[in-house]
C-alpha cells in the first residue's frame, strides 16, 4: 500500500494553470488529508510506504514525524514534484539528493525508496536509476508497465525486476493485470475512482491468484478530498480525471484494506535483498 503525499495543487497536470511560484500562497490541504489516510490506515491495522514529496515534508515537518511514529516506511517523492523526463543529470541529482536528506533529518530513518513524479523514469532515462543508486536508495517505484498519454513504458516487466542489471536498482512497478495483449491498470490512481471498486478488487485478486505476485496500489491524499478548491480554466479531460468520485475514495479504501492484506514496500520487497 502506498501513497504519493503531495497537495491538490502540484499535479502534473495543473502545472500549465498553476505556477510553481504560487505554490507558497495557495491554500494547502495535505495535512488533513494525511490525518484521514493514518486513521484508516490505523484502523485498518495496515502499514503503507508514504512517497512524501520534499517541498511538503519541509513545510510539515510534524506531519512526517507522525507519519513514522506511527510505523509506516517513509519513502521520496522527490523534492519539488518536477518529472524526472524533464530534468538533466545534474537537477535530478540535486533534486533526489535533497529529497532524500531532508526526508531522513526529519524522519529519522533511512530513505530507501523512491517514486518519480508521473512515473517519469522509461527508456529513455533509465540512466535516472544509476543517479538513484548513487544517491543510496535501494528500490524505485517509478516505471509503470501501461501505454499512457503521460507515462508509460509498456513493454517494461510487469513485476519487481532490475533494468540495469542485477547490481543496479530494484524497480517495483505499479501493478498492471495482462488482457488481450495489453497491460491493463490494476494499481489505483484515477482508474481507482473510475472503475466500480467490484473491478478493482477482481483485478487485484486476479494477479494475486494468477500471477501470484503481491499487488502494488497507489493513491493520493487530495483524491480524498472532495472539497478542495477547484481549478478553473483545465480542459475537459483534466477536470474530470482529477475530480471523478473524489467522494468515493475513502470508502472504497476502507472496502480495499479490508478486502486485501497490506505491508509496507520495504517489507516486501527489500527483506530478502
Amino acid at each position: 500500500m502506498t501513497i504519493d503525499v503531495e497537495d491538490y495543487f502540484q499535479v502534473s497536470a495543473f502545472a500549465p494553470h498553476i505556477s510553481r511560484d504560487s505554490w507558497p500562497s495557495l491554500p494547502c490541504r495535505v495535512e488533513k488529508n494525511v490525518d484521514c489516510i493514518l486513521g484508516l490506515l490505523s484502523a485498518a491495522e495496515v502499514k503503507a510506504t508514504f512517497f512524501t514529496l520534499g517541498w511538503i515534508a519541509e513545510r510539515y515537518p510534524e506531519m512526517v514525524k507522525r507519519i513514522v511514529s506511527e510505523g509506516h516506511e517513509l519513502a521520496s517523492h522527490g523534492y519539488s514534484h518536477l518529472r524526472a523526463s524533464e530534468q538533466s543529470f545534474a537537477e535530478f541529482s540535486d533534486d533526489v539528493g535533497r529529497s532524500k536528506n531532508l526526508l531522513e533529518q526529519i524522519g529519522g530513518q533511512a530513505v530507501l525508496g523512491y517514486r518519480a513524479p508521473s512515473f517519469s523514469i522509461g527508456s529513455d532515462n533509465l540512466w535516472a536509476l544509476d543517479v538513484l543508486l548513487n544517491a543510496g536508495y535501494q528500490y524505485s517505484s517509478s516505471i509503470y508497465p501501461i501505454k499512457h498519454d503521460h507515462y508509460g513504458m509498456p513493454h517494461a516487466p510487469r513485476f519487481s525486476f532490475y533494468p540495469n542489471g542485477r547490481d543496479g536498482l530494484l524497480e517495483l512497478p505499479i501493478t498492471t493485470l495482462r488482457f488481450m495483449q495489453r497491460n491493463f491498470p490494476a494499481g489505483g490512481g484515477g482508474y481507482f475512482r473510475l472503475f466500480p471498486y467490484q473491478l478493482s478488487r477482481w483485478l487485484l485478486s486476479r494477479v494475486n491468484r494468477q500471477d501470484q505476485q503481491a499487488g502494488i496500489f497507489y493513491f493520493h491524499p487530495w483524491e480524498l478530498d472532495p472539497e478542495q478548491p477547484r481549478q478553473p480554466d483545465i480542459g475537459m479531460k483534466t477536470r474530470f480525471r482529477h475530480y471523478v468520485n473524489l467522494n468515493r475514495t475513502e470508502n472504497r479504501l476502507k472496502a480495499l484494506m479490508r478486502d486485501f492484506q497490506w505491508d509496507r514496500m520495504d517489507r516486501i520487497f527489500l527483506k530478502n535483498k
